[in-house]
């Protein structure tokens, strides 16, 4: 971890490969506008809301992370405005949290290489629920007993730079794991479609230029250096294309 500025300035740069995770659409001929999103093959959209998998306590929890690894500043709105927050939880209570699709029969190497990604025999929900239990007991151990919302913001970058750094891990609790977990999801909650939860508004996409889902570029490569000034779009479309009551 380091200062606010540096914080979201390194995240942004270590996740421009993640772009890749921002969901594409198929072209499709607009007759008229406003027009109504998805109408062929809608995906499920995660709306705001009641948490679907945190506790009140884990949510809280979760909001006061993301708000710590990607601050509000003059470059535009933290973690938990962005969404991040509810992204990962609808998350968890879909097809990633019970690892559907992903081969768990192990071996699971205990200090795996960042190429092999997450190795546990537990489900990301699974090791979400054991991780913030184990992490709220650490900090309730190393601040007075108390929870991590109630944490300020120079005592939260403390504790997640211990476990950034591997500093908070234990038999009892394995702090890198959680905090891992917690920072790739916040990642792709940043800057994945807004349909999935995070990314409101596209505010990650309008911060870094990215386009979007559009799906003609014909006018852009005409113009060869020309900086790209069109806002983006989303699998929802724009807010202004909606006819009233639509979805989105």
């Amino acid at each position: 971890m380091t200062t606010p500025r540096g914080t979201r300035r390194r995240f942004l740069f270590a996740t421009t490969a993640l772009m890749g995770l921002a969901g594409t659409a198929g072209a499709r001929t607009i007759e008229g506008l406003p027009w109504t999103s998805n109408e062929v093959y809608p995906p499920a959209e995660a709306r705001p809301g009641p948490w679907l998998f945190f506790t009140a306590d884990e949510g809280a929890a979760i909001e006061a992370i993301v708000d710590r690894l990607i601050p509000q500043d003059d470059l535009g709105p933290g973690g938990k405005e962005a969404g991040c927050a509810v992204f990962i939880d609808r998350q968890l209570a879909g097809p990633y949290g019970r690892a559907e699709g992903v081969y768990m029969q192990g071996p699971f190497p205990p200090n795996p290489l960042p190429t092999q990604g997450f190795q546990s025999p537990l489900t990301p929900a699974q090791a979400y629920r054991k991780g913030l239990t184990g992490l709220a007991a650490h900090a309730a151990r190393n601040f007075g007993g108390r929870k991590i919302p109630q944490l300020s913001a120079e005592e939260l970058d403390r504790l997640l730079t211990s476990l950034e750094k591997r500093e908070a891990n234990s038999p009892e609790f394995n702090g890198s794991e959680i905090f891992d977990l917690i920072f790739n999801n916040t990642m792709e909650g940043f800057f994945a479609d807004p349909i999935y939860g995070g990314n409101r508004d596209m505010v990650a996409w309008k911060l870094i230029g990215f386009p979007g889902t559009r799906y003609d570029y014909r006018d852009v490569l005409a113009k060869p250096g020309m900086p790209y000034g069109i806002p983006p779009v989303s699998l929802l479309g724009r807010s202004e294309w909606r006819r009233p009551g639509g979805r989105g």
